[in-house]
């Protein structure tokens, strides 16, 4: 199982990301998968859920801002960010739980300016 986590960097205030999630070795159609992000100093708490049918769920903070898609054909997922806030600042992860067990991307850094 790889979960391949990709589309990062550094954007102003108010400005949009696309991350995407690449994954192989899960059967990507039955599979939920989540978002969870890791600021500086905190601790990795859940951004977005996405169930295998693409009902998502966000938390709070994000809600309006953050949509979640998937594409079956790529067996990728992908989190769109729009008006950012340097409060968003954080190492993003793709995660799902397959066979027993969590599954991590390897994170893609996010940084928002003021």
């Amino acid at each position: 199982v790889q979960l391949q986590a990709s589309g990062g960097g550094l954007v102003q205030a108010g400005g949009s990301l696309r991350l995407s999630c690449r994954t192989s070795g899960i059967n990507f159609r039955i599979a939920a998968m989540n978002w969870y992000r890791q600021a500086p100093e905190k601790q990795r708490d859940l951004v977005a859920s996405v169930t295998s049918g693409g009902s998502a769920d966000f938390v709070d903070s994000v809600k309006g801002r953050f949509t979640v898609s998937r594409d079956y054909a790529r067996n990728t997922m992908y989190l769109q960010m729009n008006n950012l806030k340097p409060d968003d600042t954080a190492v993003y992860y793709c995660n799902t739980f397959w066979r027993g067990r969590e599954w991590w991307g390897q994170g893609t850094q996010v940084t928002v300016s003021p």
